[in-house]
């Protein structure tokens, strides 16, 4: 018997998930993986895996997981949690925090405050098997993590690792603050030429909500209505993160992690990769703007966000016994 991590509570949407399912599109498969992908990342390096191990996805409201039949060091990212002893002790644990937990201890995410999604590494990671090279979860699909479902309460993950390695605990030093953005870069098009030039006006200058119809397929938003040139509906083509799509209602959808691999709305604009990860972050009922930069200034951001990813992870040290 492996050991595992056991569902007590599974919370509000619990998946696996990793950096998505590359290479699949062509065969109508979305790539899925981390909403947020930074801060997945950086919870696997805290845990001492590669950052593109899977790991888990909770929105909106923790899990409680029990570590059954061996031991796991678990870290998280986006939220402190509770290490609840089988005795009934508690200590406390901060994100950007590696811990050990023994068989019978449990891990209590705690509320999920700023962002809408936290993540729990596992040294080591999941003992599952891949489906079309990754364990991200699909739910419409189907499609891997657990049987292609969120976590429900009584699923057992089965760990890589019996034990975890023998070194110290980690933490990041230089406790990153993951932005929220309030206003999200975007290119214009590619359709922008099927928007008024009001409507452009309009888009780049007024504040959207994110509303409760909002999913990991997409941000549905609300907020003063952008007028299509001529029909709304264009023959299918391709789409990718961050297009936002207006359909008939004239309300913007910012395309995420499960998005479709085609679509048939014209695509006033394109987020740009720098803020992809952050998108992740909104919350139902945050509010958003929009901003137009230009390749340059796209390519730039990039590379900021790297040297920044950079810095954070220079930043790990050990922590004293």
């Amino acid at each position: 018997m492996t050991a595992a991590l056991h569902v007590l509570q599974a919370g509000i949407h619990t998946t696996v998930q990793d950096m998505g399912r590359t290479g699949c599109r062509a065969i109508g498969v979305p790539v899925s993986g981390a909403l947020d992908a930074t801060a997945l990342r950086l919870a696997n390096l805290v845990a001492g895996n590669e950052p593109d191990c899977a790991g888990l996805e909770m929105l909106y409201s923790g899990a409680t997981l029990e570590v059954v039949r061996g031991s796991a060091r678990i870290a998280v990212a986006c939220a402190d949690a509770t290490i609840e002893s089988a005795r009934g002790g508690t200590r406390e644990l901060s994100a950007w925090h590696s811990a050990t937990l023994r068989s019978g201890e449990r891990l209590r995410i705690r509320t999920i405050a700023r962002t809408a999604a936290a993540y729990v590494a596992v040294e080591g990671g999941f003992a599952l098997a891949p489906r079309l090279g990754s364990l991200s979860t699909y739910t419409p699909g189907r499609l891997g993590g657990m049987e292609g479902h969120a976590l429900r309460a009584r699923d057992e993950l089965p760990l890589c690792l019996a034990a975890p390695r023998e070194r110290a605990e980690r933490h990041l030093s230089s406790a990153p603050i993951l932005r929220v953005p309030g206003t999200v870069r975007v290119l214009l098009g590619p359709q922008a030429d099927r928007f008024d030039e009001q409507s452009i006006e309009r888009f780049l200058n007024a504040q959207y909500k994110v509303t409760p119809a909002s999913n990991r397929t997409g941000l549905r938003l609300e907020g003063p209505s952008l007028q299509h040139e001529n029909d709304y509906d264009l023959l299918s083509e391709g789409v990718v993160d961050g297009s936002i799509q207006v359909p008939g209602s004239g309300q913007p959808v910012v395309l995420i992690a499960d998005h479709p691999t085609v679509g048939g709305y014209p695509k006033i604009a394109t987020a740009i990769s720098a803020d992809i990860a952050a998108i992740g972050r909104l919350r139902i009922g945050s509010t958003v703007r929009f901003g137009a930069v230009d390749e340059s200034l796209a390519a730039s951001a990039r590379k900021e966000e790297d040297a920044w990813f950079d810095s954070v992870r220079a930043s790990m040290r050990e922590c004293e016994s």
